[in-house]
């Protein structure tokens, strides 16, 4: 993905957030006559921003370059959240960017340790583009057997979208894959080079309506922590808390985690996951729960 390329990034995420606001929300009168475009003008937020109009028209067109300063107060005018503050930094240049790495990620031995450690917590590592590196058994239970998987194509996102087992164990399938798709969008924004991300994305948007919806309306999200809701096939539905741990000496490499509240009959299914897993290492196929 070209420099240009990448500005026009930025001019498509600004436009697609001032679509989001009204006059009324950033406190401008409205003007009685019938508006041409849907949120918020150009000029609107040039002046909101106190810069002029042309100015923000240019950066817009990728034609201008503009100053952190100028960036966070267009952010304000905006009302960007942090993630998409960052996201918008990355795309004019402007964030300190860290080692771009291309080589094949390897999982780092304490990471490793401590997913080993796991036994009764599914978890697992994602790397850069959200491709799964490594999981324990009960992650594959819970989730599914990454291990039939072709490397090349283990990818969370990618199976989310196309995955029909995956797809079908997420009751809120909507929200969980258009958390994804905001991931893969701050993915692009720290490293627009990657032609492996760039592949991923094209594939993904010739494969499925949603996805290349979603990917144009530009939402940006980090990984951090929520709560999902599954029907699993074995254990029936269950309601989990997930969270990420980043490496602290490969901040691409993150473990993510399920757990249930005590006491709940998610967490009673997560020991009877755990139990056929612990079970079944001591069969012809380790880490697979019975179906």
């Amino acid at each position: 993905m070209s420099s240009s390329t990448h500005r026009n990034e930025l001019g498509d995420f600004l436009k697609a957030r001032r679509k989001d606001l009204s006059p009324a929300m950033v406190g401008l009168a409205q003007d009685g006559g019938r508006r041409r475009v849907t949120g918020l003008r150009r000029e609107e937020v040039a002046l909101l921003a106190s810069i002029s109009t042309d100015y923000y028209t240019r950066l817009e067109q990728g034609r201008r370059q503009a100053s952190v300063a100028v960036l966070d107060a267009i952010a304000r005018v905006l009302r960007l959240n942090d993630d998409e503050r960052g996201y918008m930094l990355e795309l004019a240049g402007k964030d300190a960017e860290r080692p771009r790495r291309q080589a094949a990620q390897r999982v780092q031995p304490q990471l490793r340790q401590l997913l080993d450690d796991l036994t009764h917590i599914p978890a697992m590592i994602l790397g850069r583009r959200m491709d799964v590196l490594a999981w324990n058994p009960l992650a594959a239970a819970l989730l599914g057997d990454f291990e039939n998987v072709p490397e090349k194509q283990r990818n969370y996102v990618r199976m989310v979208f196309l995955d029909p087992s995956v797809r079908a164990l997420y009751r809120d399938w909507t929200e969980v894959a258009q958390t994804g798709v905001a991931q893969l969008r701050m993915e692009a924004a720290r490293d627009p080079k990657d032609p492996r991300l760039t592949a991923l994305v094209g594939e993904l948007s010739m494969r499925d309506e949603d996805f290349r919806e979603w990917w144009g309306a530009h939402r940006v999200v980090t990984r951090g922590m929520g709560t999902k809701v599954l029907r699993h096939p074995v254990v029936g539905d269950l309601i989990l808390d997930w969270n990420t741990l980043t490496c602290a000496t490969d901040p691409d490499q993150q473990l993510v985690t399920y757990t249930a509240e005590p006491g709940t009959p998610s967490h009673d299914g997560l020991r009877i996951l755990a139990s056929w897993t612990t079970d079944a290492r001591g069969s012809d196929q380790p880490g697979r729960a019975p179906r």
